[in-house]
């Protein structure tokens, strides 16, 4: 990780479009000072349901944006793989590697809102954009390590494709979000990073662990090569804000988690005296062994946002400091 003196890298969430650009930009480099190691911001997104919509900025311009304007801290934003040729998600990747080097975090998954054929995209069914996941990725590796990439298959269609540049040494590390077992095959062929796409609740990650681990076995791969990151929603207050009003936070943001039971979220979500929070943060971190637990800040206005930071950064010296 890039965060100077940070022997325990976390990363902060800031998603829902919630901040105009400025809003971002300020929080962003906050946490930045404070020591955070990497800032997650919204990614692919046609267009947000609800009357009014709500504004949507583009993920990828955002991305380039917060890098061109931080010095230090990584930023990632979700790629989704309906949204995108797959050549030019390579080039594209290649090139913010090029100029930002491993502060640029490549993060793809397979996305889930039917509200993407609004704007003519394509979106056939799950099993079907999982293929055309694991044909981006094939390809996209392909043309990072400089080869010139002929395939025809069902969704990838390249007819001589090169990249160049190639992003430094030829790779660029890989997150995939996942949870069901054909997203952990994809996980087990391609990625150096799972992001895994579930609560921090021990017995489904570990389900989904066991799951990752044997789809490695069947590939050759060994598990322990793939490294973790996991948003844990967090909540900071004085008083230890009440655990109905956290689930329902959590299930309004996230309604893609309905089958997680109350009592699950009980263990999943952190919320207390800040204290309480960052030590419950590095439990969830030893117990399901993750290189880097995110904060999720999602859905938070600015100043809550900023206190939330503050509250808990991993450098608590520039708290102190007003740094």
């Amino acid at each position: 990780m890039s965060a100077v003196g940070q022997a325990r890298p976390l990363g902060v969430a800031l998603a829902w479009h919630c901040h105009d650009f400025p809003a971002l930009l300020r929080l962003v480099r906050r946490a930045e000072a404070l020591g955070y190691a990497a800032a997650f911001v919204d990614g692919d997104a046609s267009q947000m349901g609800g009357e009014p919509p709500r504004s949507v900025l583009d993920g990828w311009s955002v991305t380039l944006a917060l890098l061109a304007r931080t010095e230090r801290i990584e930023i990632g934003s979700i790629r989704l793989v309906h949204h995108w040729n797959a050549a030019r998600l390579a080039q594209c990747a290649a090139t913010a590697a090029h100029l930002f080097g491993s502060r640029f975090r490549f993060l793809i998954s397979i996305g889930g809102h039917r509200i993407d054929r609004a704007f003519g995209l394509p979106f056939p069914e799950v099993r079907e954009r999982v293929r055309w996941l694991d044909e981006t990725l094939t390809a996209a590796r392909a043309l990072w390590r400089g080869e010139r990439v002929r395939v025809e298959g069902d969704f990838v269609r390249l007819d001589g494709a090169v990249v160049c540049p190639s992003p430094p040494g030829g790779v660029l590390p890989v997150a995939v979000a996942a949870r069901s077992p054909a997203l952990l095959e994809l996980v087990a062929a391609h990625a150096d990073v799972w992001d895994v796409n579930l609560p921090p609740v021990r017995a489904r990650v570990d389900r989904a662990g066991r799951a990752l681990a044997a789809a490695c076995v069947r590939r050759g791969r060994d598990p322990g090569a793939i490294v973790r990151s996991q948003w844990i929603f967090t909540r900071v207050g004085a008083n230890g804000p009440k655990a109905e009003a956290v689930r329902g936070e959590f299930r309004r943001l996230n309604p893609w988690f309905a089958d997680v039971s109350d009592a699950e979220l009980n263990e999943g979500l952190v919320a207390g005296p800040a204290v309480h929070c960052r030590g419950r943060i590095d439990e969830i971190r030893e117990s399901l062994g993750l290189a880097l637990p995110i904060v999720d800040l999602s859905g938070l206005s600015e100043a809550s946002a900023m206190a939330q930071l503050d509250a808990l950064a991993p450098d608590q010296t520039s708290v102190d400091s007003g740094s």
